[in-house]
């Protein structure tokens, strides 16, 4: 399985624009740039994607992990927070912190933090990430 996104980008660092798409089209000519990324400008960054396509792949992985183990999650709510810092090296993704919230009927929250840690662990963003990557997993009742 093969997934494309490609960048546009004109200008300089800061005065430049660009634009991301991706091969589903969800992303269509999508607005980045200095501002958007460094401040509050409205458009995405490379970091956001990043944090919401771990999200997403950990949260699948962890369905799948439930899954394994007899359990059907009602909701996996998991938000990815991602650290970029600039280090001697030049920036860097340092850091990313899960927090996932599930409600998993059957589950008791010792077998839900084991499977989670495997989801963490196992999921295909994590692995291709060599930033550090914490988790707090909470089930909810």
């Amino acid at each position: 399985m093969k997934r494309t996104g490609s960048a546009i980008w004109q200008g300089g660092l800061k005065e430049g624009k660009g634009q991301l798409t991706t091969q589903s089209g969800v992303l269509s000519d999508s607005k980045y740039g200095f501002q958007t990324r460094f401040e509050e400008e409205p458009g995405t960054n490379p970091e956001e994607l990043i944090a919401a396509a771990h999200a997403g792949c950990f949260s699948m992985a962890l369905s799948m992990i439930l899954g394994e183990a007899d359990l059907t999650p009602d909701k996996i709510d998991t938000k990815a927070h991602l650290t970029l810092e600039k280090t001697e090296d030049g920036f860097s993704i340092t850091r990313v912190h899960l927090d996932v919230t599930a409600r998993v009927p059957g589950a008791d929250q010792a077998q839900f933090e084991e499977l989670a840690q495997k989801a963490k662990v196992g999921c295909p963003v994590s692995r291709v990430l060599k930033a550090e990557i914490t988790m707090d997993a909470k089930l909810e009742s």
